[in-house]
C-alpha cells in the first residue's frame, strides 16, 4: 500500500554493549524502586491553588482571557502562499513569515500522521475484520476493542478516535457513510474535513480505495451521511454552476 514517509526521524540502533548497560541499569532503578515500595518524589506539588495576592496571577489571567478569545486554530486564516497540497515538513520558501512557516508545518505534518493511520488500519483489518451477520450492530469503540475487531463501522472507530486524539478538531474529522449506486453497497469512512468541499477518505477495511484519496477521486461511490456524537448532516449534491 501507498503512504508517505513518516515525519518522525528515527534514531540510530543502539549497540548491543549500550543495550546491555542501559538494561542493567534500569533493572538497579527498578529494584530500588521495588525495594522502597514507592516512587521519588520531586519535592513538588505542582497544582496547588494560587494565592489571593499572588503576583503572577493577573499577567496569566489576562493572557488566558486572550487566548480565550480567539478562535479555534483550525478557524484562524492560514497565509494564501500556503498551498494546498502543503510543504513537505514545513519547508517553506528563504523569506516566509512565522505565519506561513507555521501553517505548512502544520498542514504537512497533518497530512502525514492522517496517511499513516490510514495504512495502519487498512493493514491490520486483514486480520481483525468480523462481519456482523444478520443483525446489522454498529459496534462502540470499547465493543470493537473487546471483540478484538469488527466489520468496517467498528473498525472505522479506529481511524475517527485517533485522529481526534491526535488534535483533529471535531468539526473537521467526521464518520461518513458512502453509497455505490452500481451494486447498492454501503460502507463507513472517516471523512477529514482539511477543505470544507472535498474531504479525505479513510477506508478502515480497503473495500472501497486504499491509501487516502480525496471524495472527488471516487466518483463510483457517493456520500450519504456525515456525523459524529453529537452532529448529523446530511450529504446533498450541489446544483452544477453550468446551466
Amino acid at each position: 500500500m501507498r503512504g508517505t514517509k513518516s515525519p518522525f526521524v528515527r534514531s540510530p540502533r543502539p549497540s548491543p554493549r549500550l543495550l546491555t548497560v542501559l538494561s542493567a541499569a534500569f533493572a538497579l532503578v527498578l529494584g530500588c524502586a521495588a525495594g522502597t515500595g514507592q516512587g521519588v518524589s520531586s519535592g513538588y506539588q505542582y497544582f496547588s491553588k494560587p494565592g489571593s495576592s499572588d503576583a503572577w496571577s493577573p499577567k496569566i489571567s489576562g493572557w488566558q482571557s486572550r487566548e480565550l478569545a480567539l478562535p479555534d486554530i483550525a478557524e484562524l486564516e492560514a497565509p494564501a502562499s500556503v498551498s494546498g497540497s502543503g510543504t513537505v515538513h514545513g519547508a517553506t520558501r528563504s523569506g516566509s513569515s512565522l505565519r506561513e512557516k507555521y501553517f505548512s508545518l502544520r498542514r504537512a505534518w497533518k497530512r502525514d500522521m492522517a496517511q499513516e493511520v490510514a495504512k495502519w488500519i487498512q493493514r491490520e483489518a486483514k486480520g481483525h475484520y468480523r462481519p456482523d451477520g444478520a443483525i446489522d450492530h454498529w459496534a462502540t469503540l470499547e465493543e470493537t476493542l473487546a471483540a478484538n475487531g469488527d466489520d468496517c463501522d467498528g473498525l472505522e472507530l479506529l481511524v475517527y478516535h485517533f485522529l481526534r486524539d491526535l488534535g483533529f478538531s471535531d468539526d473537521e474529522v467526521f464518520r461518513g457513510i458512502v453509497y455505490r449506486p452500481s451494486d447498492g453497497q454501503h460502507h463507513m469512512v472517516t471523512l477529514w474535513f482539511e477543505s470544507p468541499d472535498d474531504p479525505w477518505v479513510i477506508d478502515p477495511t480497503g473495500a472501497m480505495t486504499t491509501g487516502m484519496p480525496r471524495m472527488s477521486q471516487m466518483p463510483e461511490w457517493v456520500p450519504l451521511k456525515v456525523f459524529s456524537e453529537n452532529a448529523e448532516f446530511t450529504v446533498e449534491a450541489r446544483a452544477s454552476a453550468s446551466r
